[in-house]
């Protein structure tokens, strides 16, 4: 069977007709995309954009429970914090004694007969270890939104500049020191908030502060 030839004039033609064609279609195409930018209803492409996914609200005043700096259910009050409010025989209580000098007592002292863990009241960060000759082996931990809490008189250290540690983690053993060795057994426990000392019964187990993000 012969094939069938195109006559020369008919190639032109059709070669016209399809460039028109494409043309007439690029034409269609742009007009089409041009309104679907007008109306962002109909355009699918409209919901990329930064609206996808809302920014998460910041978290404002979370709060978080300080616990004890103990798990002992013997341990007890030796000492409490001196307290200008309060009256006169609780402040002769919360008076220290040492090397001929009364002192007014910056924490509480947590004593028992028995060596117990010392815990983190809070989530933080290990911002100081020392021994010191008078107040013992301290710890201190910076917290979030401005608290701090320093554990002294301590006979054992678990942990060291730098950690982190999570509420309730044992940081250590309660011990003895010279300022406070009429005491024996215990721990004395400081707690400051935005750099100011305050008296740590006001604070434990009660609902506090410990973070204040603001949008920015």
């Amino acid at each position: 069977m012969k094939r069938r030839k195109l006559r020369p004039y008919v190639l032109p033609t059709l070669m016209i007709l399809a460039i028109t064609g494409v043309i007439f279609g690029t034409a269609m195409i742009s007009n089409n995309l041009k309104n679907a930018k007008n109306d962002n209803s109909d355009d699918p492409t409209s919901y990329v954009t930064s609206t996808i996914v809302e920014e998460e609200q910041a978290v404002i005043n979370e709060t978080k429970t300080m616990i004890n700096p103990y798990t002992d259910t013997t341990v007890t009050i030796g000492k409490n914090y001196y307290d200008y409010k309060a009256d006169s025989k609780t402040q002769e209580k919360s008076i220290i004694y040492h090397d001929n000098t009364y002192l007014q007592n910056s924490g509480t002292d947590f004593v028992s007969e028995n060596v117990f863990d010392v815990v983190a009241v809070l989530d933080g960060s290990v911002t100081d270890v020392k021994e010191d000759e008078t107040l013992g082996k301290v710890v201190e931990i910076k917290h979030e939104n401005g608290y701090i809490s320093i554990y002294q008189s301590l006979s054992e250290v678990s942990v060291k500049k730098g950690d982190v540690v999570t509420q309730g983690q044992v940081i250590g053993k309660s011990g003895t020191n010279e300022l406070d060795k009429d005491m024996g057994n215990h721990l004395h426990f400081e707690l400051y908030v935005n750099g100011q000392v305050v008296n740590p019964t006001l604070y434990l187990n009660k609902e506090i502060k410990t973070s204040e993000n603001k949008e920015e």
